[in-house]
């Protein structure tokens, strides 16, 4: 990866990272579905009126809005809502790496070798250690919901791929687009008027920010550049790089609200980080390795 396109993939991660910690915050005061259909409200309008559609049919731009927009974020809110800290989500998150690997070798006929089987099998592990401490900080609909919504990233990604390399930015608008309808229609159903108008009139500025800062550096900056990538670099160059947000997730989440780091939670964030890492650079070691030996 070029030297500028690897910095801005860093700093997306940071952004990414931290967001766990503003979503967590902007739940405070506002549904979980209905920051939603605020999110993606604002990421369509006004941006729509003078984007282009990008080049692919509606049917393209539908299924990945409602996947990567409607279906992933209504899990992740909803998921952080029903009991799951913004650490701990930022680490359970990060399944979608081995959802798109799997997608890639069923739809793509991409092959994996030793060193990502192995790699998925460590991450599963610290998913696991995860699920065996449900309670306190972790419910069981919270985790599955983050779970959910690591699933419907996974296909994103693997839609993506598949469009091979398109205007992400307008992709990113006009999938923005397609959600706010039905996270609307769930929102109501779910949520209730009521309590969605009294969540959007009795707005703070902390609301409103942290509103702004999953709309535009997260949603607009970050789906776009993440796209961009997916588009010219191999995924398995590319999407590991997330192994590096539940740093971010669980040092923010630490610092910022005292989210306490048991033993247990560093070591199910070890054991996932080091599944990706093996994911990641398994196979250049490997041949090294092979390299060396002969």
């Amino acid at each position: 990866m070029r030297p500028l396109h690897l910095v801005l993939a860093l700093a997306l991660i940071f952004i990414w990272g931290f967001n766990f910690v503003v979503i967590h915050e902007g739940l405070r005061e506002i549904p979980p579905i209905t920051l939603c259909v605020i999110r993606f409200l604002l990421a369509a309008f006004p941006a729509v009126f003078f984007i282009r559609k990008p080049d692919v049919p509606w049917r393209v731009i539908i299924a990945y809005g409602m996947t990567m927009f409607v279906l992933q974020f209504a899990f992740l809110f909803g998921g952080m809502s029903l009991g799951i800290s913004p650490g701990l989500s930022s680490i359970a998150l990060q399944l979608h790496v081995f959802v798109t690997m799997l997608l890639a070798v069923l739809l793509l006929g991409e092959r994996p070798n030793a060193a990502q089987i192995a790699g998925a099998l460590l991450a599963l592990g610290g998913m696991a250690l995860i699920g065996l401490h449900l309670g306190g900080e972790v419910s069981l609909p919270g985790l599955a919901g983050v779970l959910l919504a690591a699933v419907a990233w996974g296909v994103a990604n693997v839609m993506v791929k598949r469009m091979g390399r398109i205007d992400m930015f307008a992709l990113v608008v006009w999938g923005s687009l397609v959600a706010p309808l039905p996270l609307f229609g769930l929102a109501l159903a779910v949520e209730g008027p009521d309590r969605m108008w009294a969540a959007v009139t009795g707005m703070t500025w902390l609301g409103a920010g942290a509103a702004a800062y999953i709309v535009y550096p997260v949603t607009l900056f970050g789906f776009s550049f993440w796209g961009w990538l997916l588009a010219r670099y191999p995924a398995a160059t590319v999407v590991p790089l997330t192994l590096l947000v539940p740093i971010v997730g669980i040092g923010s989440s630490a610092i910022v609200l005292g989210e306490k780091l048991q033993g247990w939670k560093i070591t199910a964030a070890l054991l996932v980080m080091a599944g990706l890492c093996i994911n990641m650079f398994g196979p250049g070691w490997a041949a090294r390795f092979s390299w060396k030996r002969g």
